[in-house]
């Protein structure tokens, strides 16, 4: 945590709105520090709360509740924060710790002298904490505002592409209505009438594979509203069920968590991923299905270098390994999530070793029925050319990415643009801009239908890099197709 320093309390542009003490006391929580912090940048560069709100993008209102610490703070904005602020990361890795030690309830605790409600988001995210946006029609800016109903959708702010929550209704005006799919409200996801039911297990697992077979064909951004709804009728049915039955349940209730995890992970829904995966972890200890533990502490490895830790991944992974079955292709998924934790830390040799044990271990392994059933040496090789362009080895990761395109089946939609996404970057990487603004196009299409946070991050990445390149062939069409999906606050 950066360290707190005593100011006055005067507040740049005269506000007195729910005063805060100099000092923290020694019980303030991980929130309190943050917004503490945060009001000492502020008014080091001498900004209103109204002036920084302008310049972030974020209410007003918000901003003041954000350094009282009277309501969660979206990572987004602690990022929008920081860059206004120019604080070089500081109020980022504050925000991160803050994260760490707050309670994983998606809660704040609130002083007692406060007179606001935190509003905390009954799934666990902060989804509900950015402001309304106005009505816009397709191509035109929008503003950032308040509003009970909201969906994580990609918003090309300071030149760059992220994930913030947005009104949905904003969304269906903008003209891009497949992004707001996700969004249902709590109230919507009513619980089923399952008395009747002769194999509630059956019924749950088989909706559980249809929408893995969605998924796979059109993404998680139309999947995960169902997957949520049907996990509150299972749980519902699990509490009512005792014996082996409610054990059954509550292993497949599991399963169901630690997918709306990785959905949640794919729409850039970072703090709703990590909750069902913390969730799902939690039951899996409950259960002692030992494999799903394993499975569940490499999908934390995964979630953790996804989101900029990869050192934690590191220890979730070497977790994961030592939860796993000797010889079982556990042990090969959890080596793979540490090779790729290496390979983002920069460390070559350990990740390149690793990948070597993971194809060492999956010529060893037994089959465990669902569990890696997917793996092969073709997987490996993508999963190791994705560690390859985070090394910089650019043509060994292009090769690797056309390779595993052309092998890729038809119904596998998302992961093919995932494919493409990653390929464009490797051949911008090589310097052939005019190949990876054609081949970054053809995902352009694939992240519209699905809302892939996955294609849409390295597509991001991938504007900025053509940045540089707008004469190119293909460039300044690629740049136009990815403006057009996405929002632009105003």
């Amino acid at each position: 945590m950066a360290s707190i320093r005593k100011v006055n309390d005067s507040r740049g542009g005269g506000e007195n709105v729910g005063q805060q003490p100099n000092d923290l006391t020694p019980d303030a929580g991980p929130w309190h520090r943050w917004g503490y912090e945060l009001r000492q940048f502020r008014e080091a560069r001498r900004l209103s709360q109204q002036v920084l709100a302008r310049k972030a993008l974020i209410d007003r209102s918000h901003l003041g509740r954000f350094e009282r610490a009277e309501r969660p703070v979206p990572r987004h904005a602690a990022i929008a924060l920081d860059e206004a602020l120019d604080a070089a990361g500081a109020l980022i890795r504050c925000w991160d710790e803050a994260e760490r030690d707050a309670p994983q309830d998606g809660s704040v605790a609130v002083s007692s002298a406060s007179t606001a409600t935190h509003g905390a988001n009954t799934r666990g995210h902060g989804a509900s904490d950015l402001v309304t946006l106005a009505e816009s029609t397709p191509g035109q800016a929008v503003s950032l505002g308040d509003d009970t109903e909201t969906v994580v959708v990609p918003a090309r702010i300071h030149g760059r592409i992220l994930f913030v929550p947005v009104p949905r209704r904003v969304v269906l005006a903008s003209g891009l209505a497949g992004l707001a799919a996700t969004s249902i409200p709590a109230a919507a996801a009513a619980t089923t009438e399952l008395a009747d039911m002769d194999s509630p297990f059956e019924h749950f697992a088989q909706l559980r594979r249809m929408m893995i077979q969605t998924d796979n064909l059109i993404g998680p951004r139309h999947v995960l509203p169902a997957l949520q709804q049907h996990l509150v009728s299972l749980a519902t049915r699990r509490r009512a069920t005792r014996g082996n039955d409610a054990i059954e349940l509550l292993a497949l209730e599991t399963r169901y968590e630690e997918l709306a995890g990785w959905f949640a992970q794919d729409i850039g829904d970072e703090r709703t991923a990590h909750g069902h995966t913390a969730k799902a972890l939690d039951a899996s200890l409950i259960t002692g299905d030992t494999d799903l533990t394993a499975y569940i502490l490499g999908r934390k490895a995964q979630l953790a270098a996804d989101t900029g830790h990869p050192a934690d991944a590191l220890g979730l992974a070497a977790a994961a390994r030592r939860t796993a079955r000797p010889r079982s292709r556990l042990e090969v998924i959890a080596v793979l999530h540490g090779a790729h934790a290496h390979a983002v830390l920069g460390e070559g040799a350990e990740a390149h070793r690793a990948y070597d044990t993971a194809l060492t271990l999956l010529d060893r392994a037994g089959t465990d029925g669902v569990w890696g059933s997917w793996l092969d040496t073709a997987y490996i090789s993508t999963a190791r050319a994705r560690s390859l362009a985070a090394l910089g080895d650019y043509e060994q990761a292009a090769a690797d990415f056309d390779t595993a395109i052309a092998m890729l089946p038809p119904a596998y939609r998302r992961d093919r643009g995932v494919y493409l996404a990653r390929a464009a970057r490797a051949h911008a990487g090589t310097g052939n801009m005019t190949l990876a603004a054609r081949i970054g196009g053809q995902a352009v299409g694939i992240a519209a239908e699905t809302g892939s946070a996955r294609i849409f991050g390295q597509l991001g990445r991938l504007d900025q890099t053509l940045a540089s390149a707008a004469a190119e062939d293909g460039v300044a069409e690629f740049r136009a197709s990815l403006d057009r999906i996405v929002l632009h606050p105003a």
